[in-house]
Order: C-alpha cells, then structure tokens, then sequence
C-alpha cells in the first residue's frame, strides 16, 4: 500500500453557512465518507482547515524571513481540508477522489506520499 495525500479545494465564498441545512448536507456527506474510507481500511488521516483568514505564509530569501497573513494565492481556491489515504495504486486513489464530496463543488488534488525511510 501507498499514502497519498487528498487536498481538497472550494470556493470559500461557495461555502454554506454554518449551521445551515445546506452545511449540514456537507457534514452529513463527509461524515459518510469517512465511515467509508475507515471501513475499507484506507483512512490515515484527515481533517478540515480553518478559513482561509486564519491562514499565512513563510518565506525565507537571502536568510530574511517574511510572514504574510491570508493564503499563499489570494485568488485560489480555498484549501478545506486534507485526507491521507492507504490505496494500492493510482487507480484506487482516483476512485476515492471522485467518492471525495469535495470533488462535488470544488477540485481534488492527490499527491502520492514519497516515503522518506
């Protein structure tokens, strides 16, 4: 088996109201999801970020470090979350991405985890 990473990315100004019906469909989806994943023995992790105000950057050029509040791309899309899956091969991590509620309104990106040791 495989890690790859899911990072999952909305139109913040898209996304539903807290407390809404419309965001208790999403949490509902999710929640399915993840019952899934689990089931089949592919969750490794995952969790939802902040909004993307509570995001910064850190750049460090010629030893001079800069710290910039809000999302690297202003004009991204919101990153929402991440997952790390267990999949046997590229195939498998596609068939989870498309099952990704995420992927319904947004795009989801899948890296395959490089294992260091």
């Amino acid at each position: 088996m495989a890690k790859y990473i899911f990072l999952q990315y909305v139109d913040e100004s898209k996304t539903p109201r807290p407390g809404s019906p419309e965001m208790q469909q999403v949490i509902d989806a999710f929640a399915s999801y993840l019952e899934e994943l689990k089931a089949a023995g592919a969750f490794h992790d995952g969790d939802p970020c902040q909004p993307s105000a509570a995001a910064f950057s850190v750049s460090v050029r010629d030893g001079q470090a800069k710290t910039t509040n809000g999302p690297m791309h202003s004009a991204s899309p919101w990153l929402n979350g991440y997952f790390v899956l267990d999949c046997k091969d590229r195939t498998e991590a596609e068939a989870w991405a498309k099952k990704n509620p995420a992927a319904w309104a947004g795009t989801v990106e899948v890296h395959p985890i490089l294992k260091l040791s």
